[in-house]
């Protein structure tokens, strides 16, 4: 008997401590891989309501898996801005097409006075009434912008600058001390990341928050409009956060509440699939709006095409990459302007510019792109080939006219 009873004491302390184990292997382990999982979280949800009902009303038990994400939220929408353009209808219906951006209003082709016919997003980045958002937002010159905050509040907007080499432009409004988003790095960036994307999702729901990862980086994408002219983005960011319509010109924030990118296409073939300009692209641009109140860019003055190897090898060049300097269609498209910082460095039609300061131009690194690293005055240093020769071009850079 006395046996028995040891060993029945000795299970009971195994049980005590193999129960002791479980415990903290879920509260340490399991339950953080269960929280990041669909179905962990249901499951845990599910376990949670049934404690409640087990243990009456008066259990109070709180979720934050979701805290991170709210917190970016809270801080961030108040800078997030719906953009109306609005336009006289008479105007409107001269034109040759529908809008490139997909949510416009219509009216009756009879119809006259002014009417809201595009929406878009931005966000403030400057206190002073500084806002940013994509060009093809506030593209046409003929309408006047409103913003309006998330509080409603609306301000008449002034357009400072359409950016001619990225999908960008600054908008300011007269007003002081505003919510700020601040500017993160998108060099950093990691596939798989947490990322947020606030907007006006189809010129309607403001504010709209959708949340996902960074699916991709450094994504070529050539976005088109009903017009079927073309842009390409380079080194774009891909997320399978939702995008819609409307959500052009918003922030693509991390988990710090900080913009990584400008929320900019969608490829509506497929699901899921957004795009965003990288801040770090826009910051000299946020820079030159700061300093000199306007948009400033470096200029180079050539015509040019990009080459692959299905151009090197219909056109018989020595180099499958790199930029190839040459004339347009027309008669006055010439391949290096007149007067032009290329034309006093000596460039020549039938130049191939290969590097830009060491950086060899490809896929990711297009020479408007490289050259728009820089500031007007600013000397930079081109490899150019020129017939199957390799040369060193030095060029001193101009601000670019609009």
């Amino acid at each position: 008997m006395h046996k028995l009873s040891n060993q029945l004491l000795i299970l009971i302390l195994l049980s005590l401590i193999v129960g002791a184990v479980g415990g903290a292997f879920g509260s340490f382990f399991l339950k953080p891989y269960l929280e990041n999982t669909s179905w962990g979280r249901s499951f845990l949800q599910t376990n949670i309501a049934n404690q409640v009902n087990s243990q009456g009303d008066d259990t109070v038990i709180s979720i934050t898996e979701d805290s991170p994400t709210i917190e970016v939220v809270k801080k961030a929408s108040p800078a997030v801005v719906s953009i109306v353009a609005t336009k006289e209808l008479e105007s409107y219906y001269d034109q040759t097409g529908p809008s490139v951006l997909p949510f416009f209003f219509y009216d009756e082709p009879n119809s006259s006075g002014k009417r809201e016919v595009a929406t878009g997003s931005g966000f403030v980045f400057d206190e002073s009434g500084l806002v940013l958002t994509n060009r093809h937002v506030v593209e046409d010159e003929a309408a006047d912008y409103t913003v309006i905050l998330n509080d409603g509040t609306e301000y008449k907007a002034t357009v400072l600058g359409r950016d001619l080499v990225l999908d960008i432009a600054v908008l300011k409004i007269e007003a002081t001390d505003l919510a700020v988003i601040e500017l993160g790095d998108s060099d950093n960036i990691q596939i798989g990341q947490t990322v947020i994307a606030i907007g006006n999702a189809l010129g309607e729901y403001n504010n709209t928050v959708t949340r996902g990862v960074v699916s991709g980086i450094d994504r070529r994408v050539v976005a088109s409009d009903s017009f079927g002219s073309a842009e390409v983005l380079d080194s774009a960011i891909q997320t399978d956060a939702a995008i819609n319509p409307g959500n052009s010109g918003g922030p693509l924030l991390n988990i710090s509440g900080q913009v990584i990118g400008i929320n900019t296409a969608i490829n509506a073939q497929g699901s899921s699939l957004g795009f965003a300009i990288p801040i770090n692209k826009a910051k000299t641009i946020v820079t030159s709006v700061l300093e000199n109140g306007r948009i400033v860019r470096p200029w180079l003055g050539v015509r040019y095409v990009e080459i692959n190897e299905s151009i090197a090898e219909k056109n018989g060049l020595s180099v499958d990459y790199g930029s190839l300097i040459i004339r347009g269609d027309s008669p006055d498209a010439l391949a290096v302007v007149e007067d032009s910082p290329a034309d006093k460095a000596g460039l020549a039609e039938g130049d191939i510019i290969v590097e830009v300061n060491n950086q060899q131009l490809d896929d990711t690194h297009s020479l408007v792109n490289e050259i728009a690293k820089y500031k007007p005055g600013d000397e930079v240093e081109l490899k150019v080939v020129r017939d199957g020769e390799e040369m060193i071009v030095k060029v001193k850079l101009e601000e670019r006219e609009e």
